[in-house]
Formats: C-alpha cells, sequence, structure tokens
C-alpha cells in the first residue's frame, strides 16, 4: 500500500471479528465509491465520509482476523495493530515483506482514519481505494488458506 507511507503507529489491540459478509460489504462498497471520477469523489463529503467509514471498518476486519489466528500460537502475544502484522509475518501466515510493508502500512493509516481523519485528504483517500485495496483482498486470501489448512501453520482452528 504505498499511500499509507505517513502511517501512525497504533496501540490498542483488536477484539474481535466481524461476520465475513460483513467485512465483504465494506469491500464492495470501497470499490462501488471507487467508481466514481476523482472529481466527483472531491466534492462529495458524503462519498468521502463513506469512503473513510468502510476503509476504516475493512481495515479493522483485517487486524481481528490476524488477532484471532494469532491467537491460536502459543506465545503469540500482541499489544497494537502493527504488531500483528510484524506477527503475520514472523509466524509465515502471510509473507513477512508483506507484513512488514502492506500490512504495517494498513496498521498505521486505521490509525489515521481513527485518530487523525482530519488530516487524510480526498486524493490520497480516493489513491486507496483506487490502487491498494488488492492488499485487503491479498491478506484475506492468505487468512483463508490458513482456515483451510490450519496444521500447516501449526493453528487449531475451533
Amino acid at each position: 500500500m504505498r499511500l499509507f507511507s505517513n502511517a501512525y503507529d497504533d496501540t490498542t489491540t483488536p477484539s474481535r471479528s466481524a461476520p465475513p459478509a460483513y467485512r465483504r460489504n465494506h469491500m464492495q462498497r470501497l470499490h462501488d465509491i471507487g467508481a466514481h471520477p476523482l472529481e466527483e469523489f472531491s466534492h462529495n463529503e458524503d462519498l468521502f465520509d463513506l469512503a473513510q467509514h468502510h476503509l476504516r471498518l475493512a481495515l479493522e476486519g483485517v487486524f481481528h482476523i490476524g488477532s484471532h489466528l494469532l491467537s491460536r500460537l502459543p506465545g503469540a502475544r500482541i499489544t497494537s495493530y502493527k504488531e500483528i502484522a510484524l506477527a503475520l509475518g514472523a509466524y509465515g501466515i502471510v509473507d513477512r515483506s508483506f507484513a512488514e510493508t502492506a500490512l504495517v502500512k494498513m496498521a498505521g493509516f486505521r490509525t489515521r482514519l481513527t485518530h487523525f481523519y482530519h488530516e487524510i485528504k480526498p486524493a490520497e483517500l480516493y489513491e486507496i481505494i483506487r490502487q491498494d485495496l488488492g492488499d485487503i483482498e491479498q491478506f484475506l486470501h492468505a487468512a483463508r488458506r490458513v482456515m483451510e489448512n490450519p496444521a500447516a501453520y501449526h493453528l487449531t482452528i475451533e
């Protein structure tokens, strides 16, 4: 996620994940919003607000899933979204370089959406929803692989 470079570290630990259909709804809404031209997106406060809302919830879903998967590993004690991102790479749930770049940047951008939302400009958010949603989907594919074959990751899924 190229644009997540202005990330802040997060100190909040997620609690539980949302149902899969709820997460898919956020992704679909983001794709729908991204179909609008930049000019319209930049001047329509409702589209901008909806994009922030759905992206924040989609990113929180990523880290809720990640936290849940890590909770199945002995000794995986996580205290922040950034730590979840790094641990997912360290434990081989996602590629380490993906964790250290895209997931860490996602964690920081989630913090910006939550605490520094007033600093986010329409063009930045628009570019993310147009170009970087694939990183969320890449994580979801990795999580699906883990759930389909948990023993390969030394996990038990109940």
